[in-house]
């Protein structure tokens, strides 16, 4: 394989299910039909591998707020679902092409974590490392000082969690999943500022003949079922690593607050939001391919219609959401400009169609200039003349051609829903 190529999360991870199933059949002797049969009958894949990765060291932290958020939630500003909050598109119209830090979005495993700045350290050892070895004891460390003083970089990025959209697996198709009933909220687009992962590598002298790294963030430890799966990481290629993943610690021009990874996270950019891992507090560097829970277990595309093997959860597709409560009441016979934004994790936006009769007739919409947004601001003006509900729809299509769909595929997980989303208004 061109290693260009695991520069696509969906490439690495397809190449890293081959990977895996190699192992499992050369440590247990169990044959490949076999690996798929335990894992079609709910035996997650190589979830004992997962905890191969040494846990993030404990800092000085102290003791966890009383609330899983730190920052106030106001009801006008957010849906509040208790360690998580989605921002409210109905509020996000008076926004500019970044949302500001206290209107972010925010998606925790377990609860902020509150971390003293001047004792942090990042933690950077591994087998991948000239001289390193799989002890995190033996490490190279960056304080938050010295990662100020390296190079820096920004970049204007989103952030969406892989289950942005999954309360209407229920509400459109009729086939509910579990999680936070996210509606199309859990995005975010801001101003990020920090060191490229590729420069903190180098400094840690990366070998040659590294393959993986491994993030690793400070909060909690996930533990689902009385299981614990540990602090949440999750790993990516060398070559994603060395492109563009930033270690940032400035958001929107201001330190990085503690809901969004006070004082370091990493930013990953059109991967899913589970990778840019908040807190951070090590990173793991391979000469060979790493797992965890959140690319073994968690983040997988399950179901029917999918093969036990399928890959984790990999990138964001496309999106459209219009800036407007839904069951807003409009005036009958008055001029009203309909507003929203569209974003693709593959490419820019090209157009964005409107529907307001229910998808049996399309207008084209206006795209705003963005000047280099990560997502594509739009508007259509609107003068209904019957009162009665009428149902909303936008679709947006990206320059590789792609669409958005009617439906998608349901998947247990409730990830990736990408199909146009109906919006109810109430016309008097």
């Amino acid at each position: 394989m061109d290693s260009s190529g695991l520069r696509s999360e969906s490439v690495y991870f397809e190449d890293r299910a081959e990977r895996l199933l190699r192992e499992l059949q050369e440590a247990h002797g169990v044959s490949r039909r076999r690996l798929l049969q335990l894992a079609a009958a709910g035996l997650p894949l190589l979830a004992g591998l997962g905890r191969r990765a040494a846990p993030a060291r404990a800092q000085t932290i102290p003791a966890a707020a009383a609330s899983p958020i730190v920052k106030p939630l106001p009801p006008e500003w957010f849906v509040n679902f208790g360690s998580n909050a989605e921002m409210r598109w109905d509020a996000a119209g008076e926004l500019g092409d970044t949302i500001p830090n206290e209107r972010f979005f925010v998606r925790n495993h377990t609860s902020t974590a509150p971390i003293d700045a001047p004792s942090w350290r990042l933690r950077v050892f591994g087998s991948g490392l000239r001289g390193g070895c799989d002890d995190p004891g033996h490490a190279v460390q960056f304080s938050l000082d010295d990662l100020r003083r390296l190079p820096s970089r920004t970049r204007t990025a989103f952030i969406e969690c892989a289950g942005n959209g999954r309360s209407y697996f229920a509400s459109q198709q009729a086939t509910p999943a579990a999680g936070t009933q996210w509606h199309l909220g859990a995005i975010g687009v801001a101003r990020w500022r920090g060191v490229p992962l590729a420069e903190v590598l180098d400094r840690a002298s990366i070998r040659r003949g590294a393959v993986d790294i491994l993030p690793a963030g400070l909060d909690a430890n996930v533990v689902i079922a009385g299981i614990d799966h540990g602090h949440v990481r999750r790993p990516l290629p060398v070559e994603k690593a060395l492109d563009d993943v930033l270690l940032a610690y400035e958001m929107n021009g201001q330190p990085l607050p503690a809901d969004h990874g006070f004082p370091v996270r990493l930013v990953v950019p059109q991967w899913v939001g589970v990778a840019s891992i908040k807190w951070l507090g090590q990173i793991e560097v391979a000469d060979r391919p790493l797992y965890s829970p959140w690319n073994t277990t968690f983040y997988r595309l399950t179901g029917p219609g999918y093969a036990p093997d399928e890959p984790p959860i990999t990138r964001q597709t496309v999106k459209s959401a219009f800036e407007l409560a839904r069951g807003a009441q409009l005036a009958a016979g008055r001029r009203h400009l309909l507003t929203g934004r569209s974003w693709s994790a593959n490419a820019p936006i090209d157009n964005v169609e409107v529907s307001v009769d229910g998808g049996a007739s399309w207008r084209r919409a206006g795209l705003h200039e963005n000047d280099g947004a990560a997502w594509s601001r739009w508007s259509i003006p609107w003068r209904p003349a019957t009162p009665g509900v009428h149902e909303l729809r936008a679709r947006a299509t990206d320059a590789a051609g792609t669409t958005q769909p009617t439906a998608v595929p349901f998947n247990d997980g409730g990830y990736a829903f990408w199909a146009v989303v109906k919006h109810p208004v109430l016309v008097t």
